[in-house]
């Protein structure tokens, strides 16, 4: 697992998928614990966004820099937005990609695309990339139910190194919330990058043991 230190900045990409809120959650608690954030936005994103949460994300990557850096009061160092066609992007190249990929939430149309190496954007290559120099990637794939075709996508990037994160929230945590869902999720995404994180308390920590 990668240290909290060596981790600088973290590459979100953010598809189509149903799960607007865990995007926006896992890049408000990475800028939050020091780390810097590259955003890569799919066009169905834009639309899950305005239908989910009622935000209508910007259409041109300069506007969605803008509004996420006012949302998260950060400067243009901290927070980076990315088109999906630039490919002069340090995320497109092994010698330029300078940390973990997240796909947060990754739909399986993604999936299908990673799975394939199929790179026709720069959020597909990043996850490319990512692969083929051995860094971290995490797919939040969220779809119910799995096909066939999911399930075997699922393999195939776990059998290269990807780490496949479903967005299924337990309910152990006695969630009273929808945001304790969120970071029921969030949490164990900072797990697998190996940031410190107080969202979600270890299984089995401060709970007392049954009498017998």
């Amino acid at each position: 697992m990668t240290s909290t230190t060596a981790i600088k900045r973290v590459c979100v990409a953010i598809t189509g998928a149903s799960g607007s809120w865990y995007a926006l959650r896992l890049i408000e608690t990475l800028l939050a614990a020091g780390h810097s954030v590259d955003v890569i936005v799919s066009k169905a994103a834009q639309l899950v966004f305005a239908t989910e949460i009622n935000v209508p994300l910007p259409g041109t990557t300069r506007a969605q820099a803008a509004f996420l850096q006012a949302r998260f009061q950060v400067d243009e160092e901290r927070l980076r937005v990315f088109g999906r066609e630039d490919w002069m992007a340090p995320w497109a190249s092994g010698s330029g990609q300078p940390g973990p990929v997240v796909v947060c939430p990754c739909s399986t149309g993604t999936l299908s695309a990673i799975a394939t190496g199929a790179s026709n954007n720069l959020l597909e290559r990043a996850a490319d990339v990512a692969l083929k120099e051995r860094r971290t990637l995490i797919l939040v794939v969220r779809e119910t139910p799995y096909s066939e075709i999911h399930l075997r996508n699922m393999l195939t990037v776990t059998q290269m190194g990807a780490v496949v994160l479903p967005a299924s929230p337990g309910f152990y945590h006695q969630p009273e919330r929808i945001e304790d869902l969120i970071d029921f999720i969030v949490a164990r995404i900072l797990n697998q990058l190996g940031i410190e994180q107080s969202l979600m308390p270890a299984w089995g920590k401060d709970v007392l043991p049954i009498a017998e």
